[in-house]
């Protein structure tokens, strides 16, 4: 799978732009701020509906414009589409394949696999669970974009159930035996029903998922930090006790199973939830617990060893698409400054029989040698003043 177009319209700094690519290595370069990272968010919302940078989409419109365009045309084993992503800050997206439009952005998941290696990835070691809860569900939903909907569903679920539960607390603490506390409660068995079934099948997916990417991200470390020690990923969750209770260590990848641990938990801990006003089960509470030898990463791991770790979560994606026998674009953010002399080479000899790679950097000094002999095509970018401020530019290719 490759890129072979890329054209942006008020994307960020670009308020234009309009690009060739081709398989093999391409490298952006140009200082900090000039629109490297920009050019990759872009292709990466095209891919995930999500930036990787920020939460909501006004950012990404450049500034005074109504909305902002991607469009993507991506090869995959000969086949040719072009997605193209009208991006509005208060409104909701819209979404073509080629000239047809879609009811639904997320219709075009799935047509252009790419696996993003940015530095905002060292929160996936360093920060908070949501990051990697986040990491595993953007994975599901480019495998099986079905499961995007179930995801957005769960979501909305889970909302409205914690209205539920902040503003009527006083009146759920009442009881079955007050008639609007009775009502109450029904709405929230409602909720409970909705969110348990959802929940399950959120959990399910994120449990198959790590069951194949697991090695793989195991692996992916060892052939970037060799001399290091054995990393390793789990998924924890509050239902983990009561499934074991079930069948010992035998893992349970049953979605009826998980949806009536769940709705048990629901109603075990209702008494809680009351007084604590929101959800405290669900796969929104779960995280992805990463270890290196016997320790967790997070609070034990060196900054480099952080940053190897990040590495490797996104190699161990990046194989396991793979393995589905297409190689998704790999993109490298700006990433080789942070590694030793070693670990680029490494990165590097990994990267290389990839269909195609795009590398940003900001000075040459930051690249290793035995990336430069692999280049297929080196992009410079620029900036220029403008009546309406600096806008990036490819100044020369």
């Amino acid at each position: 799978m490759y890129i072979r177009q890329l054209d942006l319209r008020d994307f960020r700094s670009w308020p234009e732009l309009s690009l060739e690519l081709e398989p093999g290595v391409t490298l952006f370069i140009g200082r900090n701020g000039y629109g490297k990272t920009n050019v990759v968010e872009a292709i990466g919302y095209s891919a995930h509906l999500s930036s990787h940078r920020v939460s909501h989409d006004a950012p990404l419109v450049r500034a005074d414009t109504a909305n902002a365009r991607v469009s993507v045309t991506t090869v995959n084993a000969g086949r040719e589409l072009t997605t193209h992503l009208l991006i509005k800050p208060h409104a909701a997206n819209q979404a073509q394949i080629n000239r047809t439009k879609l009811k639904s952005p997320r219709e075009i998941l799935g047509v252009l696999r790419t696996v993003l290696f940015a530095p905002e990835d060292l929160a996936l070691v360093k920060g908070e669970p949501a990051h990697r809860r986040r990491y595993l569900d953007d994975l599901i939903a480019t495998r099986t974009p079905r499961l995007a909907g179930v995801k957005a569903d769960y979501d909305k679920v889970l909302k409205q159930r914690n209205a539920l539960l902040k503003n009527a607390a006083g009146t759920l603490r009442r009881g079955y035996e007050d008639s609007d506390g009775a009502s109450a409660l029904s709405t929230l068995d409602v909720w409970d029903a909705q969110l348990a079934g959802l929940g399950a099948q959120l959990t399910v997916a994120r449990l198959t998922l790590l069951d194949e990417l697991g090695p793989r991200i195991t692996e992916a470390y060892h052939r970037i930090a060799p001399e290091s020690r054995r990393a390793a990923v789990a998924y924890t969750s509050r239902l983990d006790d009561a499934a074991r209770s079930l069948v010992g260590e035998e893992p349970i990848r049953d979605v009826a199973v998980y949806e009536s641990l769940m709705l048990a938990e629901l109603g075990r801990l209702r008494p809680r939830e009351v007084e604590a006003a929101r959800s405290l089960v669900g796969p929104h509470r779960d995280d992805l617990t990463l270890t290196l030898g016997d320790q967790p990463a997070k609070g034990f791991a060196s900054h480099g060893e952080s940053w190897s770790f990040a590495l490797a979560l996104r190699l161990g994606e990046f194989f396991l698409l793979q393995a589905e026998g297409t190689d998704p674009v790999l993109m490298l953010d700006d990433v080789f400054a942070e590694l030793d002399a070693k670990r680029r080479h490494q990165l590097v000899e990994i990267a290389a029989d990839v269909e195609q790679v795009i590398v940003t950097a900001a000075v040459d000094d930051d690249l290793p040698a035995n990336l430069a002999e692999r280049l297929t095509r080196r992009v410079e970018v620029g900036v220029v003043e403008t009546e309406q401020g600096r806008v990036s530019r490819v100044s020369h290719e």
